[in-house]
């Protein structure tokens, strides 16, 4: 990811049930669709990154940096939130809706707090999204909305939920506020023996609290470590295997992988910002057809290959147009078809998995397996840009990528560890230790964590 200013010079940037989004904006004194039209239950809100209608395309959560790769920045922010979080998406319609954005504190497990509005803000917490705009000269016609997050008082977890006039629910990001009160560092830790020194990475870690008053740190310090800022491999519930109660720190040092991930490879990467010619990874683009289509490049396993060393943002992806500029209006939306060879089918169901998946493997990313071709196939509705992603098999808890990626210990990844505790008599986790790195061949840098 640190590389990608390199190869893309000139970016430009800007970028679960089926319910009526609300009311138009048009008109003002319509009570809309989702208020006259007898509907199914309106979808429950999820603790967690989510989408809650199909016309809710292209959602990006991340700091305003005011670099060109800002939108590779997590939502993840110290609590003087010098640099705002921003939220961008697109809903699908030739008709905007009114829209407002609200936040919901939550604890360590991402469970609503008991803390009342006024104890984690000074506003009343209910924002109208007045920052849209309609997009210009395209097939499938939509409204960009764009907001930021207000400023909250405390650390911790926040929900950050967009939805209609009428308190449905349209799309949900997890956004981390942290306040350094103790010293979190990550260090790469070496695989003991096996196989698995050539495929995994290993974090040791540990936590200095010398500043901080913690009354049974063993117990009551919670910490996750996650790759790539992913919360669906992230790992939960790691206990500390030494206490040194005379230098006040906690050291993380584990043996049976437990702090250890999948290395994979460097993500798969796909071009779509021109409708003029076939950018990387695509075979043919048919400009005529409403939406536009892009059939891709056949693709294979590369399980078993040796390591491929090439920039890539981790998973990640940036809304363009070549031809235009902008990616917020200008950009157009294609029907866009995989095909990934594969001689007999998969141990479980195969998803296209990334941030254009909200790392979640979802129905519409799903893969079908077409026997007489030996691939597997399918289509999703992408907006124009250059994305990263993976080809994962479900039917497990976590989404098992080494099947197809293969995995290696040399491969550039992200990593970030969150300290949560509890003082005692408040009612809530706060978020008192922050830190990320990258590492890649055994060796870590320090990432930026002034935001």
């Amino acid at each position: 990811m640190r590389y990608f200013a390199h190869l893309l010079p000139g970016l430009l940037l800007a970028s679960a049930a089926c319910v009526p989004l609300g009311t138009p904006i048009t008109d003002p004194n319509a009570t809309g669709t989702s208020q006259s039209t007898p509907v199914a239950a309106a979808p429950t809100l999820r603790y967690e990154d989510a989408t809650y209608s199909p016309d809710v395309r292209s959602v990006q959560c991340y700091v305003a940096t005011g670099q060109a790769t800002q939108v590779f920045t997590p939502p993840v922010v110290s609590l003087a939130q010098d640099l705002p979080v921003t939220l961008e998406f697109d809903v699908l319609s030739e008709q905007g809706q009114r829209l407002t954005a609200r936040l919901v504190h939550c604890d360590a497990d991402w469970k609503p707090s008991i803390l009342t509005d006024m104890q984690f803000l000074s506003q009343i917490n209910e924002q109208t999204i007045t920052d849209y705009r309609t997009s210009v000269n395209t097939k499938v016609p939509y409204y960009h909305y764009r907001t930021q997050l207000p400023r909250v008082k405390i650390s911790g977890n926040y929900l950050w939920v967009v939805q209609t006039t009428a308190g449905v629910p349209v799309l949900s990001r997890r956004v981390l506020v942290y306040d350094n009160r103790v010293e979190a560092f990550l260090q790469p830790g070496p695989i003991a023996a096996g196989q698995q020194r050539y495929t995994m990475q290993q974090l040791n870690f540990g936590i200095r609290y010398g500043g901080y008053p913690i009354v049974n740190p063993a117990q009551e310090v919670k910490v996750v470590l996650r790759q790539n800022f992913r919360w669906d491999n992230a790992r939960y519930n790691l206990r500390p295997t030494f206490v040194r109660d005379a230098e006040r720190q906690l050291d993380y040092q584990y043996f049976n992988f437990e702090n250890a991930f999948p290395g994979l490879s460097e993500y798969r990467f796909l071009d779509l910002r021109s409708f003029r010619a076939s950018g990387a990874g695509v075979a043919r683009i048919n400009p005529e057809a409403s939406p536009r289509e892009a059939d891709l490049l056949p693709e294979a396993t590369r399980n078993g290959l040796a390591y491929s060393q090439y920039p890539d943002v981790d998973g990640q992806r940036v809304l363009e147009s070549r031809e235009y500029g902008t990616g917020a209006t200008n950009a157009d939306y294609l029907n866009v078809t995989f095909h990934l060879r594969a001689p007999q089918p998969a141990p479980g169901p195969v998803y296209v998995l990334g941030a254009l998946s909200d790392w979640q493997l979802r129905e519409e990313n799903k893969l079908t397996y077409n026997a007489e071709a030996q691939e597997y196939q399918g289509r999703l509705l992408l907006k124009q840009g250059y994305y990263n992603y993976s080809y994962a098999v479900g039917g497990a808890a976590v989404p098992n990528e080494v099947y197809f990626e293969g995995s290696h210990q040399e491969t550039e990844n992200q990593y970030d560890l969150l300290v949560y505790y509890r003082p005692p008599g408040t009612r809530t986790d706060l978020l008192i230790g922050y830190s990320a790195v990258a590492v890649a061949n055994a060796q870590i840098i320090q990432l930026n964590q002034g935001r």
